[in-house]
């Protein structure tokens, strides 16, 4: 077992082209004995987003603070703290900080995740 502090794990910028104000903390992964799955804790800036994306795996998304939109080729969905979202494989979406204050959510991926 291992047992960290989250804010004592670096954030670092996120490593996607087209990504503003996005910044990654990996809180679970390979390196701790993880085989499954990866936790990161993203921290979008007001006004920050990732790129319209899409990937091969699925992810599970939980809000901690702020909110945004989850926008995909559907349609937009506003999110805010204490809500989840399930972005299957495959689906563009893209994470838009439309607040005031960090956008902060926990995505869980496969380990096989790049």
């Amino acid at each position: 077992m291992k047992v960290k502090k989250a804010d004592e794990i670096e954030a670092k910028p996120a490593q996607m082209e087209g990504a503003v104000g996005v910044s990654v903390r990996v809180l679970i992964h390979e390196p701790d004995g993880a085989t499954n799955f990866r936790m990161r804790l993203f921290e979008l800036d007001p006004g920050g987003n990732t790129p319209l994306h899409e990937h091969d795996w699925e992810h599970e998304v939980y809000v901690l603070d702020g909110s945004g939109l989850v926008v995909t080729e559907a349609g937009e969905h506003m999110a805010s703290a204490g809500m989840c979202v399930f972005v299957p494989a495959g689906e563009k979406h893209q994470f838009r900080n439309t607040g005031a204050r960090a956008w902060k959510f926990l995505c869980l991926v496969p380990v096989t995740a790049k």
